[in-house]
């Protein structure tokens, strides 16, 4: 029943580093996105946060998203007074994304889901030596 448990805490981080996963691609994907109307805002950078959450019914604590939120952090500028968005001072803000934190926050959603794929192979091993043995 042990093994069992470990297989759903895994699951359950391999659900949340998979959705965390999709807010950086989501991230990285409007990195470039500017508005097209001058007094518009650019895309803001979304952000995730986890908690532990207790399933009473297993009596075991599991992963859940928190909840997918705003990075209301200042936007880059660039001088375009071409650009129809660009304000009267003839710069353009530009979304508050670093491509290059995001690619590092992918990486590690990627190693995160992997050590929890890892954890489920290995519990599941563990699980068919267990009734190899019992069959024998």
């Amino acid at each position: 029943m042990e093994l069992l448990k470990s297989i759903l805490i895994s699951a359950s981080g391999m659900r949340t580093q998979g959705r965390r996963m999709r807010v950086v691609a989501e991230n990285i994907a409007n990195a470039s996105s500017v508005p097209t109307i001058a007094g518009e805002d650019p895309y803001r950078r979304k952000t995730i946060t986890f908690k532990n959450e207790l399933d009473h019914k297993l009596g075991i604590k599991l992963v859940e998203v928190h909840k997918i939120g705003t990075d209301n952090g200042e936007f880059g500028k660039r001088y375009d007074p071409n650009h129809p968005a660009a304000g009267s001072d003839g710069y353009l803000n530009l979304p508050n994304v670093n491509a290059l934190i995001e690619m590092m926050d992918m990486r590690e959603a990627q190693r995160s889901y992997e050590a929890n794929l890892s954890m489920i192979e290995t519990a599941k091993g563990m699980l068919m030596r267990t009734i190899e043995i019992i069959r024998n």
